[in-house]
């Protein structure tokens, strides 16, 4: 009987899209949003969440789960010290995806991935940049 599909492969091997999700929900956590292909962002929607989650669960076993998931310290640090205190009061879909349109090397579609309650430092941080 034909199932639904509930992982986005991403024409790679389990490890690897482990890996690469993880990767990328660090960098989200880090920079507060990122440029990405659209499937990437749909694949990285849910394990974000997850992990702002467990940051809103607070307490030790959440926090080494964060760990084993995301191999960072200072991600998960960021996660559970400013992300999630400032989704505290949100139920649920933490992160937005904007379309931005086709890539233009290959015509990807890509997409913008952020967080719909942006921690202030994050906001500081883009406006010393800039």
């Amino acid at each position: 009987m034909r199932k639904r599909r509930k992982t986005v492969k991403l024409q790679r091997d389990a490890a690897h899209r482990r890996s690469l999700l993880a990767n990328l929900t660090c960098s989200l956590i880090q920079h507060g949003k990122i440029r990405t292909t659209l499937a990437k962002a749909k694949a990285l929607r849910p394990v974000a969440e997850k992990m702002v989650t467990l940051g809103k669960r607070g307490d030790l076993h959440a926090r080494r789960q964060a760990v084993a998931f995301l191999q960072q310290k200072d991600a998960v640090k960021a996660l559970f010290e400013t992300i999630a205190p400032a989704a505290a009061d949100r139920q649920g879909g933490y992160c937005r995806i904007t379309k931005l349109g086709a890539r233009t090397s290959d015509s990807a579609p890509m997409a913008l991935i952020e967080w719909v309650d942006a921690p202030a430092t994050v906001e500081a941080e883009e406006a010393a940049e800039a």
